[in-house]
């Protein structure tokens, strides 16, 4: 089976045989792994969220930048023909808790919190 046809029809438009970016990257990947022990990972390589998983890729470790962070992912071979920016979160999840002070109707009869001051003793 030809390596293209893992991909959808919009990645294979992206795969410019041109793509500087992707080939640097790709001979980073090659060197990190050609360099760790048979038994351990490679080395972390840092790039981008916008880059395209390929077959090559399998197996490295790589560090992708999501605005303020790298977050270290783990190449796998179900991750063939998706972004590296689709397993790097960019924004912290909203956690839901109760609502606030004047969000429903009801919290207009409920006393607000007196906070006592602690007085030091000098």
């Amino acid at each position: 089976m030809h390596c293209r046809k893992l991909y959808a029809a919009d990645p294979k438009s992206n795969m410019d045989p041109q793509n500087r970016k992707k080939h640097s990257l790709l001979k980073r990947l090659r060197k990190a792994k050609k360099e760790a022990p048979p038994t351990e990972k490679p080395e972390v390589v840092k790039t981008r969220l916008d880059l395209l998983i390929l077959l090559e890729m399998v197996g490295n470790m790589v560090g992708v930048y999501n605005g303020m962070t790298f977050n270290q992912v783990e190449i796998k071979f179900e991750m063939i023909g998706h972004y590296l920016g689709e397993f790097s979160i960019m924004y912290k999840p909203v956690k839901r808790r109760r609502p606030g002070i004047g969000a429903t109707h009801s919290s207009r009869f409920i006393p607000p919190l007196v906070v006592k001051k602690k007085h030091r003793l000098t």
